[in-house]
C-alpha cells in the first residue's frame, strides 16, 4: 500500500483524491494546501487525518511514498525537486514545468524515483489506444501532417472570478498552448510513440480579445488564442491552432496525415466516432471508415487514469505512459513556439 501525499487542494487536487479513494494499493494520507482551510475541508471530506499548509513537513516525511503535485506550474518544480531529494515519487500536473530547463533540472534529480506527468490523460481512453495499435502497423505510410484544430467559442460571462493563475506567463508558464496544448501534444506525439525530431517552430499568439475581456482575470498576460507550425527533421510537420474566449465557431480535431491514409481523432471525450481512418479507393479516390466508436463521454479515466498509471508504474517498476523524457520533448517544442510569437520569426527547437 502506498502512502500518498496530494499537495495543492482546489479542483484538480479533489480529482486525484477521488481516483486515490477507488484504488486498493495506495492511498492518500495527507492533504496540503497554502491555504489550510482547503487542505481541512478536503481531509474531512475524504476522511483523511492529516491536513497541513507546510509541503515541507509533508515531503520529508519517511512514511510518505509519493507525491501529487495539482497546483500552478510556477510552484511545481520547486516541490518535485524538494520531493526527489526526500526519495519520493511524483506525479505532476501540467505543464510538467515551466520551460524545458526545469524539466531537465528534474531529470538529473530523478534517481531511481518514477516522475509522471499527467498530459498522458487523454491517451488512457480505448479509442486512444485503438488508434495507437492501427499506427503501429505501418498503414498511414509516412506521416506528412499532425494536425490540431481546437476552437472554443465564449460562453456567457463567467459566474465566479476567472482563475488568476491560467492566463499568466509568470504563474503557468503561458496560456491555452500549455493549459491544452500540453495535451494535445502528448496524445497526438504520444500515438506516435514520441518518436519524432522537432526542428522549427513558427507562430503566433493573440491575448484575449476585448470583447470578452471579462472572461480572463485581471493582468493576464498570456495568449488565448495560438497558431503554430512545426517541422521535423522525418518530413511531416505539426499545423496547430487553439482559441478560447472566441469569436470563432466551435471546431475540434486532431489528424494524423500519411501518404496512404489519414486518421481523424476525437482526443477529448466524444459519444462516437472516435477515430475514423480516410484511404485511398479504387473506384471513388478515397472512402471513410470507423476503426473505433464508442461513447467515452462518461468516464472519469482522464482524471482516474493517469494516477492509477502513476501507482502501477511505482509498484510495477517501469515507466509511466508520460514520463520526463516525454514531458521534455513536449517542453522543449513548447518553448520553441513561444519564443517564435514572442520574436515573430522561426526558432529553432533546442
Amino acid at each position: 500500500m502506498l502512502n500518498v501525499a496530494v499537495i495543492g487542494c482546489g479542483v484538480v487536487g479533489r480529482y486525484h483524491l477521488l481516483a486515490l479513494a477507488k484504488m486498493t494499493t495506495a492511498r492518500a494520507v495527507a492533504v496540503c494546501d497554502l491555504r489550510a482551510e482547503a487542505a481541512q475541508r478536503l481531509a474531512r471530506e475524504f476522511q483523511i487525518d492529516r491536513w497541513t499548509a507546510d509541503a515541507s513537513a509533508v515531503l520529508s516525511d519517511p512514511g510518505i511514498d509519493a507525491a501529487i503535485l495539482a497546483l500552478p506550474a510556477a510552484q511545481r518544480t520547486a516541490l518535485a525537486l524538494e520531493a526527489l531529494a526526500h526519495g519520493k515519487h511524483v506525479l505532476t500536473e501540467k505543464p510538467t514545468a515551466m520551460n524545458a530547463a526545469e524539466v531537465r533540472r528534474l531529470l538529473a534529480a530523478r534517481g531511481a524515483c518514477v516522475v509522471a506527468c499527467c498530459s498522458a490523460r487523454y491517451r488512457l481512453f480505448a479509442s486512444a489506444r485503438a488508434a495507437h495499435e492501427f499506427l503501429r502497423t505501418g498503414a498511414l505510410g509516412p506521416v506528412r501532417v499532425i494536425a490540431c484544430r481546437a476552437v472554443q467559442p465564449a460562453g456567457p460571462p463567467p459566474a465566479a472570478p476567472p482563475p488568476v493563475w491560467r492566463l499568466r506567463r509568470d504563474l503557468n508558464g503561458g496560456g491555452i498552448f500549455v493549459n491544452w496544448g500540453s495535451y494535445d501534444l502528448d496524445y497526438l506525439l504520444g500515438l506516435l510513440d514520441f518518436r519524432l525530431t522537432p526542428r522549427h517552430a513558427l507562430a503566433r499568439t493573440w491575448p484575449v480579445g476585448r470583447p470578452f475581456a471579462s472572461w480572463a482575470a485581471p493582468n493576464s498576460d498570456a495568449e488565448t488564442h495560438l497558431t503554430a507550425l512545426v517541422t521535423f527533421a522525418e518530413g511531416c510537420v505539426l499545423d496547430y491552432e487553439r482559441a478560447e474566449f472566441s469569436t470563432m465557431p466551435r471546431d475540434q480535431r486532431w489528424q494524423i496525415v500519411g501518404e496512404a491514409g489519414t486518421l481523424t481523432l476525437a482526443m477529448t471525450k466524444a459519444k462516437s466516432a472516435n477515430v475514423v481512418l480516410t484511404e485511398p479507393d479504387p473506384g471513388q479516390g478515397t472512402r471513410s471508415r470507423v476503426l473505433w466508436e464508442g461513447d467515452e463521454s462518461q468516464l472519469t479515466l482522464d482524471y482516474d487514469g493517469v494516477v492509477f498509471d502513476f501507482v502501477d508504474s511505482i509498484l510495477e517498476h517501469r515507466r509511466p505512459r508520460t514520463g520526463l523524457e516525454e514531458a521534455l520533448l513536449i517542453a522543449r517544442i513548447t518553448d520553441a513556439v513561444y519564443a517564435a510569437a514572442d520574436r515573430g520569426l522561426p526558432m529553432e527547437v533546442t
